[in-house]
């Protein structure tokens, strides 16, 4: 399936806010992976369908994980929110046609990040937050970091989710925490781009 194609039933599955977000996603992951003279091919994929799954209700996924036989941890399960982040990777592999391995997994780790993200699901995380369509929170330094610092970026924009999180007192991820560390780790280092970190 080729992009184009991909666009035209990602349009027909989600709504329209959602889609114009997941084309929002896909341009600055596009932009970033130029930047950081990352695959943009593989970055549009990701940052397009890392939201395929967004249709789907709780109990369609937790149907999907328990068919695939996936091991999912408690958190996840009673995380709504973070639902479409398991299946998304099985939507894009089984009705888009995505086999990349690296693809999947920045779709995977799109919504928790995890310490240790590879550049593509670094950009995929960064770009799912600061698309031009993003309003909520003060988004213009991390805007700003995202091609400056990457992992400065990475760093306020896990901090910015727990304390949402925890404003909510809803659970919080544990590969949310990680992300946070290893970005801080990151900064403690002086790395601010992404090949430093493969």
């Amino acid at each position: 399936m080729n992009i184009e194609d991909m666009k035209a039933k990602l349009k027909r599955e989600l709504s329209p806010a959602r889609f114009q977000h997941s084309l929002g996603v896909m341009a600055e992951s596009i932009k970033l992976a130029r930047f950081y003279n990352i695959d943009q091919k593989k970055a549009g994929i990701a940052g397009l369908l890392h939201d395929c799954a967004k249709h789907l209700n709780s109990a369609e996924v937790l149907a999907l994980v328990e068919e695939k036989g996936l091991i999912v941890d408690d958190i996840l399960i009673n995380t709504p929110s973070l639902h479409h982040g398991i299946a998304a990777p099985i939507i894009a592999s089984e009705q888009y046609g995505v086999s990349d391995g690296e693809i999947l997994d920045a779709i995977y780790w799109h919504s928790t990040g995890r310490a240790g993200m590879t550049p593509l699901e670094k950009i995929v995380f960064v770009a799912d937050y600061i698309e031009p369509g993003r309003k909520f929170g003060n988004l213009h330094e991390a805007r700003k970091a995202a091609y400056e610092d990457i992992n400065r970026c990475i760093l306020m924009l896990a901090e910015l989710t727990i304390m949402h999180v925890l404003k909510k007192g809803d659970f919080l991820h544990p590969d949310t925490i990680n992300a946070r560390n290893d970005a801080l780790m990151n900064v403690k280092k002086g790395i601010k781009g992404l090949t430093e970190t493969l």
